[in-house]
């Protein structure tokens, strides 16, 4: 599936900053890109560097004397998409667990499966099947949680938003993988470009580890699983943040954009017997 992404970033710089930005689509095996561009304002400096966690393509930004920051990011990507019948996911101990997926089954900054456990276990515990919990906490948090703009911010963590009952992606995405955790199911961050988003904007969802694979899942329901890029992976949005400032700067305007010519959808039914592998 081939999907163009544009993105634009502005900021009004009120002092010399730093900014780490996170905006570049993955580049791997799986997900192959071509005609990537990426411009700022002249006379700002700026490299790209990589993570070893996640790989994740950082690009650090020093301002300099400029008062204002435009960036602009343009890529066409390939993703590889994967679909799994439900009928071939298996349980796997903890002991037989792939060594990579073992972090992400701690409590992490946003996500305190720790202090969730018991609400987990109460309403996914009896559930037999990782898979069928991980679906069964999907649907819960998109029944019971409210998507409200502007109703959280940066410190918001998944503890707040289950007891708030309103969220964003990010804090959908931190409940999900704190149920998950609690249940002893790895699950980690995704942030991406989502393909006809509406409103556009970047997306997060999580991923959880069931059978050594990882599953995509979305508990907002916004955008179609098989329509989404990976920008960056992590434990939670503190390891795959799409702006860091260290200084002095706002955001002033924002647009985002992912479409594609030949983008089919995934409905309901296709998902009813399948699960969704996005390749790394």
């Amino acid at each position: 599936m081939s999907f163009q992404i544009n993105a634009e970033l502005h900021y009004q710089v009120f002092q010399r900053s730093t900014l780490l930005l996170n905006i570049h689509a993955l580049s791997t095996d799986n997900q192959k890109l071509s005609n990537e561009k990426f411009e700022v304002t002249p006379g700002v400096e700026w490299e790209e560097f990589p993570l070893r966690t996640g790989e994740n393509r950082y690009i650090r930004l020093d301002t300099g004397e400029a008062t204002e920051l435009d960036i602009t990011y343009s890529v066409e990507a390939e993703t590889a998409v994967e679909m799994v019948s439900h009928d071939e996911i298996h349980k796997v101990s903890i002991a037989d667990l792939r060594r990579t997926a073992i972090p992400y089954l701690f409590p992490s900054r946003y996500c305190e499966s720790d202090c969730l456990w018991r609400l987990a276990w109460k309403h996914f515990g009896g559930i037999d099947h990782p898979y069928d919990q991980v679906v069964a906490i999907t649907d819960w948090i998109y029944h019971n949680i409210d998507y409200l703009s502007g109703a959280t911010d940066n410190a918001t963590s998944a503890f707040d938003t289950v007891t708030q009952r309103a969220g964003v992606c990010r804090d959908f995405a931190h409940l999900g993988i704190s149920f998950c955790r609690a249940l002893s199911i790895p699950a980690r961050y995704f942030t991406g470009y989502a393909c006809f988003m509406q409103p556009p904007d970047f997306h997060a969802c999580f991923e959880a580890c069931i059978g050594n694979r990882w599953f995509i899942f979305d508990p907002t329901r916004l955008a179609p699983l098989n329509g989404l890029v990976r920008i960056a992976t992590g434990r939670d949005a503190a390891d795959a943040s799409v702006a860091t400032i260290f200084g002095n700067m706002q955001m002033t305007g924002m647009s985002v954009s992912c479409v594609s010519d030949d983008f089919q959808p995934l409905g309901p039914g296709a998902l009813s017997a399948h699960a969704i592998m996005i390749k790394p």
